[in-house]
């Protein structure tokens, strides 16, 4: 998809920008944990200056024609009492909540406890509507300590807990073989885990089926080659126009843009997995544009591709807070 684009005023000069419908906020960093105010900030100046984590090219994208947005937490809670903003705005949004259960394993040192983040999930979806909460349970990790059977445990936990408060479960396998920033992150906490074995991830596919019978979810893998469908597992788009047609009004410029791009009611069962953009392979994903930045988290999760190390992500986070730069 090609975005549109403009020339806009901004503090450094005219420039040229991407206009895109749908903000992803975001699959680089915790936003809605770590930076709302700097989020309110930049949505009310009208553009965000983006900074691409591989090449370091700077892009900027205007919000002239953003018609909704995509939020990934593992901890909302600091961004709710924005929303309101984009209620009176009447801009449609749903959270990709991230609600792990490794507290004890300190998988994910800096996220609250384990209760404190399920009631967060739960009252955000008496307030949007459960179809605007998805549940994440991402990554799925087996280790010589945490094994298949453990593992399902915890979602199991964790689903008992959430399971009238949302339509879907997301989940996806640790991929450690793949990213070299993964391996180096693990090996700085002392973990030297491997990628998890295809017929454990078939015991927790037969797992995972077992507890829907119960929680009658929808159950999807994101970004995974690995074929589920025999357990009723789907791949996910965890940027789902078809979740985003059903929670906008009809007279909306996000119903217009969907609407234009062919999507509709009879395009609900549309296959996932095609391509789209610079997206991974393997992802379903409808286009969207990322506003975050690698590097800026401070969940400091073991497992994390985004986080180069602490150092800098402590010098980005101070540079973010002090100056309002680009996430």
């Amino acid at each position: 998809m090609k975005w549109t684009q403009k020339t806009i005023e901004t503090a450094e000069g005219r420039v040229n920008a991407v206009c895109p419908e749908i903000v992803s906020a975001s699959r680089s960093t915790d936003i809605p944990a770590f930076y709302p105010e700097w989020f309110v900030q930049q949505f009310r100046q009208g553009y965000v200056r983006w900074q691409n984590p591989f090449s370091q090219q700077v892009q900027y994208v205007s919000f002239e024609k953003t018609c909704a947005f995509v939020f990934w937490s593992k901890n909302p809670a600091p961004l709710i009492p924005h929303l309101r903003m984009l209620d009176e705005l009447g801009i449609p949004y749903y959270f990709l909540f991230t609600l792990n259960d490794y507290d004890d394993e300190g998988f994910e040192p800096n996220v609250p406890p384990l209760e404190q983040r399920a009631k967060v999930f739960r009252e955000l979806s008496d307030r949007l509507g459960k179809e605007r909460v998805v549940w994440r349970f991402d990554p799925l990790i087996v280790t010589d300590e945490l094994t298949v059977g453990k593992l399902l445990e915890k979602v199991k936990r964790v689903g008992e807990k959430l399971r009238p408060y949302t339509e879907k479960l997301v989940f996806s396998f640790i991929d450690i073989a793949k990213y070299m920033t993964v391996r180096r992150n693990l090996a700085r906490a002392g973990h030297y885990w491997k990628d998890i074995r295809h017929d454990d991830k078939l015991r927790i596919a037969e797992g995972l089926a077992a507890l829907n019978k119960i929680w009658r979810l929808s159950v999807t893998s994101c970004a995974e080659k690995l074929d589920l469908s025999a357990y009723g597992i789907m791949h996910s788009k965890c940027i789902d126009e078809n979740l985003l047609f059903r929670i906008s009004r009809e007279d909306s410029p996000l119903r217009r843009f969907l609407v234009s791009q062919g999507i509709g009611q009879s395009e609900l069962f549309v296959n996932p997995r095609k391509r789209r953009n610079n997206q991974r392979a393997d992802c379903g994903c409808f286009p969207s544009k990322d506003i975050g930045r690698y590097s800026t988290c401070k969940h400091f999760c073991v497992y994390c591709y985004a986080n180069s190390s602490p150092t800098a992500v402590a010098a980005n986070a101070a540079r973010i807070n002090n100056h309002g730069d680009c996430i």
